[in-house]
């Protein structure tokens, strides 16, 4: 029988399964996401729409959208929703779409290239020239480990005649130990030819001043910001030889016969590494370089700033100090970037960006690099009625306030162009006088008129370990050991410049000698009642050379000239000289008369050398102290040393000198 308990448990139990099913689906079908795309065709023009899963929308961020990337196939591509495009030959041809999901929880959707046949040709449309300078390079989005990034190589021909011309593309920079991009795909839609080698022959022509690396970032999500074009340069040989010394890979190719005025795209599908996971916030770049007649060396350079990020989310911060050389860094200078968008239903007229400055970094060195809403420095203690940028520092923040300004926000009435709800700072930093090896995070609260702020992503920066060899010298006392000398010289390994706590490995060859002395008599009875006995000295002088192996300790320095350290030592004798002397006097003791009668005839001498090598090994633990410069340059320091067998104790004196 059952009873009204009995099906309340059930029903509930049935409701518990039926929930748990329910969020196993709803998880499940999150993981993968689809975009399907419909087609219409109307002679030569094709009109493309996306249909695209529902978003996941971040709990308290702001609306979740979608942005679009189309490429057609022929060489053109749009950012547009909706896109409507004019094939200008007949022909099959094979378009693709990548969506990028904004304040959504859930995986970026795929996509399948979409086959579209045009019958028609055209001869009255013309393809609209878009580009304000010879060489742009630009990408869909920024790169998300193990996610698919296009970048678009866009040339055009500035010459009054027909050229015939080069490509580079450098990608995946030295300074990071793991490759940033994996390249999965080129496309290219004018004969393009990809070469194997980079011809490096030197014209003999001399540039002066020449500055390599242009600023340039010209991105798709962000085309209302057009940057410089970089100058035009002479010495393509010294660029290209920079250019490999920097970057670790690189495409190549030539094209030809490109008229007056053309312009022309290049597709790349660059795979974001999942080693690059732990350099997130970090700024990287690609280069490219394009030599419009390959008769002459004369070239322009673009570099394209990306940020390595987690999420595609606009209000974010970048540095390229992510990965810093502690020997070269006081030289250099850093640059941090803040990006924001407003979300909003209505334009913003004041933005304030509060970005946390970690104190290794001086504030008074700030220097704004460029801004979106573009606007000059506003003047100190003075009320101006024009748009401008305020700018006010203390010891651990920068303030950055964007004063009468007009940022559309994206949920106002009539906005079409995302790209023009968006803006940055960007400036550049130095490092503090007094600066410590030590790994910084930083980030930035958005404040949009009178809104409740927006808290960026941590934005961090480390050192590279670097390498300190130090040179150590000192002397040794066993005060077991009986005339013991011991000098020794050798080297430590360590990280460079460490702050506080690190590891550190020493090798040391030492040269020691010690004395033993042993006395003890030995007699023997005779067969007449008399008793033979030698009284015996027993000297050794032992003379080695050691060898000490530090593998691994641990040193904390405490502040700047004051360091502790602890750690495990073995000890090898590389060789052994041991010369040994006896020395024997006799003595006849007769009992009976109870005297002893010395015989001088009956004395022996003898002398011995023994010669031993990879012998004595010795392990034990060590504690000790320097005093001087802690972390760079001279210090002396003392080791207490207790080893496992004897001599147990030995201590250290020692001076070193770190590089």
């Amino acid at each position: 029988m059952i009873t009204m308990n009995s099906k309340f448990l059930f029903l509930v139990l049935s409701f518990c399964s039926m929930s748990f099913w329910a969020q196993q689906t709803s998880s499940s079908d999150s993981l993968v996401r689809q975009v399907e795309v419909e087609h219409d065709v109307m002679e030569n023009t094709v009109e493309f729409t996306p249909e695209t899963p529902p978003l996941i929308q971040v709990a308290g961020a702001p609306k979740a959208y979608y942005s679009y990337y189309w490429e057609f196939g022929d060489g053109h591509f749009s950012k547009d929703s909706l896109p409507k495009h004019v094939y200008e030959k007949p022909g099959e041809y094979e378009a693709q779409l990548w969506v990028t999901n904004h304040y959504d929880n859930g995986k970026t959707p795929a996509t399948r290239p979409q086959k579209v046949k045009v019958n028609k040709a055209t001869t009255d449309y013309k393809e609209k020239a878009s580009m304000t300078s010879d060489i742009d390079i630009i990408r869909n989005r920024d790169p998300i480990p193990e996610e698919d990034i296009v970048v678009v190589m866009r040339y055009k021909n500035p010459k009054n005649y027909t050229t015939s011309g080069q490509l580079y593309l450098f990608y995946n920079e030295q300074k990071y130990k793991a490759d940033n991009f994996e390249l999965t795909d080129i496309r290219t839609h004018h004969g393009e030819q990809q070469k194997q080698d980079i011809p490096l022959a030197f014209s003999g022509v001399t540039e002066e001043n020449e500055t390599l690396l242009a600023s340039a970032q010209n991105e798709i999500l962000q085309l209302t910001k057009k940057w410089k074009d970089s100058t035009e340069k002479i010495n393509l040989p010294l660029t290209l030889e920079e250019s490999k010394a920097y970057y670790r890979d690189y495409q190549f190719f030539e094209f030809d016969d490109m008229q007056p005025g053309e312009e022309r795209n290049m597709f790349f599908t660059l795979r974001t590494t999942p080693e690059m996971l732990k350099d997130t916030s970090a700024i990287v770049t690609v280069r490219s370089v394009y030599v419009p007649d390959r008769q002459f060396d004369t070239h322009k350079v673009k570099d394209m700033e990306m940020e390595i990020v987690t999420s595609h989310d606009p209000n974010k911060m970048s540095s390229n100090a992510t990965v810093m050389n502690y020997r070269l860094a006081r030289f250099k200078t850093f640059k941090f970037k803040t990006k924001f968008q407003n979300n909003g239903e209505g334009p913003a007229t004041t933005i304030r960006l509060e970005t946390e400055i970690p104190e290794m970094f001086d504030t008074s060195s700030i220097e704004i690099l460029d801004t979106y809403p573009e606007c000059p420095i506003c003047p100190k203690n003075k009320e101006v009625f024009y748009s401008c940028i305020d700018t006010t520092f203390t010891r651990q923040k920068a303030i950055f306030t964007f004063k009468k300004i007009y940022l559309p926000g994206t949920e106002q009435k009539s906005v079409t162009e995302i790209d023009s709800t968006k803006g940055f700072v960007k400036y550049k930093i130095k490092l503090a006088k007094d600066f410590h090896k030590k790994t910084t995070r930083t980030r930035t609260d958005i404040y949009f008129d009178k809104n409740d702020p927006i808290t960026t992503n941590y934005a961090t920066t480390r050192f590279l370990p670097g390498l300190s060899i130090g040179a150590k010298a000192g002397y040794i006392m066993s005060p077991s050991l009986n005339n013991h000398e011991e000098y020794f010289v050798g080297a430590t390994f360590s990280p460079y410049k460490s702050y506080r706590g690190y590891l550190q490995a020493e090798l040391i060859i030492s040269a020691n000698s010690f004395d033993e002395l042993n006395q003890f008599t030995e007699e023997t009875p005779t067969a007449d009642g008399f008793v033979e006995i030698y009284d015996i000295e027993q000297f050794r002088e032992h003379q080695n050379i050691s060898f000490y192996l530090v593998p691994a300790s641990y040193r904390y320095n405490l502040n700047n000239v004051l360091a502790l350290g602890t750690g495990v030592q073995l000890k090898l004798d590389l060789s052994s000289e041991v010369e040994e002397e006896n020395t024997g006097e006799y003595s006849l003791f007769i009992p009976s008369e109870g005297f002893t009668i010395r015989d001088e005839t009956k004395d022996f001498t003898s002398v011995n050398t023994q010669t031993t090598s990879l012998d004595n090994f010795q392990a034990g633990a060590f504690v000790g102290f320097n005093i001087g410069v802690a972390r760079i340059g001279p210090s002396a320091g003392v080791r207490y040393v207790y080893n496992l067998n004897a001599p147990h104790n030995q201590l250290q004196f020692y001076a070193i000198w770190k590089f």
